[in-house]
Parts: structure tokens; sequence; C-alpha cells
């Protein structure tokens, strides 16, 4: 559950509050370096059902990229995945993947797995932070890199991996009136999870539990 309160007062439709401005209050808030262990207090799709016994045993580490596109306002950049995947098939999703014995890290992984998945060259990329690693139920730890995209880019979805490329308004997403508690029934349990219904695109599970701590970094005291 949330351990941080007190929503900071800063209005994100204003002009003001523009590429700079989060740049500057990411830096300050968000890790400066991956946290890659996972530990009780880190983030997870368990978060909404206490009293969960799923085994933390043997996860696989993987990255994604949170990226916030420099417009004025700012939006989030994210990709619904083919309906033919043999995992999380059809869901809304960052781009991103399983960390490999290759990558110098998770932010390298994160980079690797944007440009294989949209082609975004990592020209337009700057990295301003990581969030605390997030557990799946799927047995995945998930290390959120946070970067800035400068406007210019190209996109070029992996057809094999990504049905679209759609962007929300940071605003939208930051905004906790928009962030809804939704319960679905998982192998006979009823399990509860965050869920932003945007349009017509349902944000929700990990997407949307990451979101949820992005906002609660940047936003809460």
């Amino acid at each position: 559950m949330d351990r941080l309160s007190a929503p900071i007062m800063t209005n994100m439709n204003t002009p003001g509050f523009d590429a700079a401005t989060f740049e500057e209050l990411a830096r300050s808030r968000l890790l400066a370096t991956p946290q890659l262990l996972d530990e009780p207090q880190s983030p997870s799709d368990d978060d909404l059902n206490p009293g969960s016994t799923r085994s933390t045993a043997g996860l696989r580490h993987a990255a994604v990229l949170v990226p916030i596109i420099a417009h004025q306002p700012l939006s989030v950049l994210l990709t619904a995945r083919t309906d033919h995947l043999p995992s999380h098939a059809g869901q809304i999703a960052f781009p991103g993947g399983k960390v490999e014995s290759f990558d110098a890290g998770p932010l390298a992984a994160a980079l690797r797995e944007t440009r294989e998945e949209i082609a975004l060259d990592q020209a337009f990329i700057e990295p301003v932070g990581f969030l605390p690693p997030y557990r799946t139920g799927t047995g995945y730890i998930i290390t959120p890199s946070v970067a800035l995209v400068r406007p210019g880019f190209k996109l070029t979805p992996d057809p094999k991996e990504v049905a679209s490329v759609f962007e929300v308004p940071f605003a939208f997403l930051m905004n906790e009136a928009n962030h809804q508690i939704h319960s679905r029934v998982f192998g006979g349990i009823e399990r509860r999870f965050y869920a932003m219904p945007y349009e017509e695109r349902y944000i929700w599970g990990a997407t949307a539990g990451i979101i949820r701590t992005l906002y609660r970094r940047l936003f809460s005291i």
C-alpha cells in the first residue's frame, strides 16, 4: 500500500510545467542509480492485495523505459502488445523486456529493447533517473528507467511484438483521480490492481503500478 501521502500541489497543465521543470523534479526525487534487489518495501502487484503469499524466489530481471515526451504539455509514450505474444498479449506496456547477460545494466537493457521494439533512436533519449524495482505476479522484477525524449523522432514498431504506439498526457497519468482500483479473478482468487483507462486504452496491472510509483515519487511527500 501507499507509504507516501500529502500530494505536492503542482499544476502540470500550466505553461510553466515544461520539460525543464520535469527534469529538475525528476533528478531530485528519482533514484540516481538502479536499485536491483527486491526489498519488502518495493512496489509490486501485491500492494493492493495484503496477505498475498507469492514466492519471491527465482525472480527474473527485466527493464522498461518510461519515456516522457518533451512536448508542451508533456506526454508519456506507451505501446500496445500484439495479440499473439505468449505472455501479456494485447496489454498496454512500456517498451522493455528481459535483462540479458550481455546488457551493461537495466538502463542498457531498456534502451536496447526500446530500439528493438519501436526503433526509438537513443540520440533522442535523456535518462533522468530510476524508479524502485517493481515485482510482478508473473515472476519478474522490473527496473524502470525514466527518460525525457526530445520530439522529432520517428518510430517503426516491430510487428511481431508491438501492435501500436501511442501517447497519453502526462498530466492525466499524474492525476490521482485517474488511478482507479479494479479487480479480476485470477486462478480462482480475486485480485485488485490499479487501472487508468484513457480513451479506448485500458492501462492496468504492472504498467499502471509503475505509473502509480512514478506519481508517488514525484508528487507525494
